[in-house]
């Protein structure tokens, strides 16, 4: 009989990483991170990563794997999700997934997507027609062939518009069509909840999160991260939200009340997108947001 882990999954700045901190005070939990801006080492304040006490207390995985001038795929975090939950339950203790990176959860219960390799002429192309057109109105084309992946993709998010439409244009079928198309068994079972705040609750959250990230030294982090690495906005870890923006600022694109702006409505693009990836996942179950609620899902 598999071992069995559980997955708390939710929008940014829902809670799920508290709610799991708390669970774990009653329970033997380990809490394996499912989030894409954790891997990076030095990415602390704008990550809302867990502090080092937190750390201490309750075990993480998968945080601070990667410099930030490093890339990252979701095919090495499924690999190192599996080992890491599969130690876990071999140590007799408790794997609780924790995370709002929706394409790791989907990699990590359907599989990796046997997509076509990158084509040079077709990004080519269609980084021209970018240059001529701008990216929103290629996600505009991206919505009338493909709406279910345009839905989950910002419109200006150029790396992931110009690969879902290079899909698009080597095979002839939408991107969300070929993903997922075969689901490997994972050695686990696994069961998934989240958690799902009040709309209005959630707007302010994240606004109040930016803030105190800013008042506790974001701008500082972001400007030693570039003295120490070769980073830019296009940078993968620097395209994480509020990440970017920042980059932005100190590079002189927006002043501080306009990178402010620019992050708020960022992460609130973000939440909306998470939350039409859960509304994809019939199987995770819905739970209210207390440690009460969470735990009796583990019985």
């Amino acid at each position: 009989m598999p071992g069995v882990a559980y997955a708390l999954l939710g929008p940014t700045a829902s809670g799920k990483s508290a709610l799991a901190l708390e669970a774990a005070r009653s329970l033997p939990i380990e809490i394996v991170s499912m989030d894409s801006a954790l891997v990076y080492r030095g990415m602390d304040i704008g990550t809302a990563k867990p502090a080092p006490e937190e750390r201490a207390a309750v075990r993480h995985h998968l945080v601070d794997l990667v410099n930030p001038d490093e890339s990252y795929s979701a095919g090495r975090w499924r690999e190192a999700a599996i080992r890491a939950v599969q130690d876990i339950l071999a140590r007799g203790r408790m794997p609780l997934v924790v995370g709002g990176t929706m394409l790791y959860y989907r990699a990590l219960v359907r599989g990796l997507d046997a997509l076509p390799a990158a084509d040079p002429a077709v990004r080519s192309a269609i980084g021209a027609q970018a240059a001529q057109r701008g990216w929103p109105a290629l996600h505009a084309e991206l919505a009338r062939i493909d709406p279910a992946a345009a839905a989950r993709i910002s419109v200006n998010d150029a790396q992931r518009i110009q690969r879902a439409l290079e899909v698009w244009r080597l095979t002839g079928q939408p991107l969300s069509t070929l993903q997922g198309a075969a689901a490997p068994a994972l050695p686990f079972r696994l069961q998934a909840f989240c958690v799902i705040p009040d709309r209005e609750v959630l707007k302010k959250r994240i606004a109040e999160r930016f803030d105190a990230m800013l008042r506790s030294g974001l701008l500082d982090e972001v400007r030693g991260l570039r003295r120490r690495f070769r980073l830019d906005a296009r940078s993968p870890s620097m395209r994480c939200v509020g990440y970017r923006q920042a980059c932005e600022h100190l590079d002189g694109v927006v002043d501080e009340a306009g990178m402010r702006e620019r992050a708020v409505a960022a992460t609130r693009q973000l939440a909306k997108r998470q939350l039409t990836w859960l509304r994809s996942f019939d199987e995770v179950r819905a739970i209210e947001p207390t440690v009460q609620a969470l735990t009796h899902s583990f019985l």
